[in-house]
């Protein structure tokens, strides 16, 4: 039960969501959704069409993860549980943001991610530092530079 509980959490959680006047009745979810989906069962009808939809695409991306990827979710999921609401709430946002960005800036966000993952834990530490020291000012001209250089000087794509 606490491992369904977590699928539909994650479920609320995971990436985007198309608002649809009609929601899902209950009889047209499979038997895998339905298990996972089991504690909604009695108020399914109650639930708002865009929940519905939401849980329903959920399920089916629940049921098709491995084990690693469900315990992987499951860990993700007890960390945002651990987030006070403003943290939620400032990620919530900046999710919104991204999301409403053009691909090419996204793709962007992502390889910097990806090569400040790939640093040590030293030189990683090292940056949020230095960046956390900065004033909002400061940090505005970081920012301000890196997209001059980015016109002057666009990164070849891999």
């Amino acid at each position: 039960m606490k491992f369904r509980c977590l699928a539909v959490a994650i479920t609320l959680l995971a990436g985007g969501v198309a608002l649809a006047d009609d929601g899902v009745a209950w009889q047209s979810l499979n038997g895998d959704q339905q298990q996972v989906l089991d504690r909604f069962a009695e108020n399914w009808d109650e639930l708002q069409p865009e929940r519905q939809q939401r849980l329903a695409r959920g399920a089916e991306r629940w049921i098709g993860m491995s084990e690693d990827e469900r315990h992987n979710a499951a860990q993700r999921f007890k960390r945002w549980q651990g987030l006070s609401a403003d943290r939620r709430e400032l990620i919530r946002e900046r999710w919104e943001i991204y999301r409403g960005l053009a691909p090419d800036q996204r793709q962007r966000i992502q390889d910097n991610f990806r090569r400040y993952r790939e640093l040590n834990r030293d030189r990683q530490r090292q940056l949020r530092d230095r960046w956390r020291k900065l004033t909002p000012a400061q940090r505005q001209r970081v920012r301000d530079r890196i997209k001059d250089r980015r016109r002057t000087h666009p990164m070849p794509r891999e």
